[in-house]
């Protein structure tokens, strides 16, 4: 019997080896320990015994504002119903996400 590879490992490699990265929240804490080159960007975690301070707080309100499109545009592909039942290529899916995300963007514009 092979040994398996944890999922952090398996879902670090692939960013790492095609040069992205990731924006994420503090349940991603630890996923990525290359402090010189991070693939996984979090945010700074208080504890009872140490507070955060003011740069660290200004930190993690960063990190929120530039993950708040991504976590929208999520929920309003999620209003397609169609992906529910979507089982296709990854890269006919990646166009029809495209497609759906400009409809998703004139619909919030245009208030329809």
């Amino acid at each position: 019997m092979s040994s398996t590879r944890s999922g952090s490992t398996r879902k670090r490699a692939h960013p790492r080896a095609a040069g992205l990265g990731a924006l994420a929240d503090l349940g991603f804490l630890g996923l990525d320990d290359d402090g010189d080159d991070p693939v996984v960007v979090t945010g700074f975690k208080a504890t009872r015994a140490r507070r955060l301070t003011s740069a660290g707080k200004e930190a993690n309100w960063v990190l929120a504002a530039g993950r708040v499109p991504v976590e929208r545009g999520f929920a309003h592909l999620k209003n397609w119903r169609i992906l529910t039942q979507l089982r296709s290529d990854p890269a006919l899916a990646t166009h029809l996400f495209r497609a759906l995300l400009v409809l998703t963007n004139i619909e919030a514009a245009t208030g329809n």
